[in-house]
């Protein structure tokens, strides 16, 4: 590994995956809108290289994956949460989760493409949810943006078939972070950021095209997602998360 690109890399999964490459010698390009908490990142380690952007800032977004050169690993990781129940909904929230989360995301893997795609090499990876694979009550926006990313990926595996460059859609569950820590309900198995950190890194590390964790809410996901919406809706609509 020699260079690495990520976003949302001020705090949670997107810091803990910057200071692992960056102890593993790899030089991070740590890319996120709070450019105080990028110079915290930075003393940490010299291998990280700190570019304060929004994401939503397309322009400024493709420039810098563009700057940075031959990348070997890109991690599409920057995202936003929120409430969206369809009974109180704001136009403007569900529009920054979905242009965040989906569409800056797929704006990341699109811009490092070309580059990896004419030298035969490289990783490309989006940081979906097991939100992905339900409408989830409360969570429209989030659970629409997170599975347009997962079906993104799931094209461009498809499509780099018969060549070197890897995609890799990763789906944590919850894990504790500042994103999560604005929850107010119940989150079935918390994992601790270090040790998905550990799942993910590892998952990349051998080529892994899915990475779902924690285990015991994948499998809850999986069995969420074979439910006839005949049966899923009527039980989801007694839930209230927010």
């Amino acid at each position: 590994m020699k260079t690495v690109f990520i976003t949302g890399a001020s705090s949670g999964l997107g810091r803990g995956l910057a200071l692992h490459y960056a102890k593993e010698g790899a030089k991070v390009f740590a890319a996120a809108r709070r450019r105080d908490e990028l110079e915290k990142l930075a003393r940490e380690s010299e291998n990280i290289v700190p570019i304060p952007l929004d994401v939503q800032d397309t322009g400024a977004l493709v420039n810098a994956i563009q700057a940075a050169g031959d990348l070997d690993m890109v991690i599409a990781n920057a995202g936003v949460g929120g409430p969206t129940s369809a009974r109180k909904i704001d136009w403007a929230t569900v529009k920054k989760i979905i242009d965040v989360n989906a569409g800056a995301a797929c704006v990341t893997v699109a811009a490092a493409l070309p580059r990896m795609v004419a030298r035969d090499q490289g990783h490309v990876v989006a940081v979906s949810s097991l939100a992905a694979f339900r409408g989830m009550p409360g969570n429209g926006a989030y659970c629409a943006s997170k599975a347009a990313l997962h079906t993104f990926m799931e094209s461009v595996r498809v499509d780099l078939r018969r060549t070197r460059v890897k995609a890799t859609t990763i789906y944590p569950g919850f894990v504790k972070t500042e994103l999560t820590a604005k929850n107010k309900f119940r989150m079935p198995f918390l994992m601790e950021l270090d040790d998905a950190v550990k799942v993910m890194t590892r998952g990349l590390a051998r080529g892994a095209r899915t990475i779902a964790f924690p285990l015991p809410m994948a499998a809850v996901t999986r069995t969420l997602g074979a439910l006839p919406s005949a049966v899923y809706e009527p039980l989801a609509g007694r839930v209230r998360m927010f």
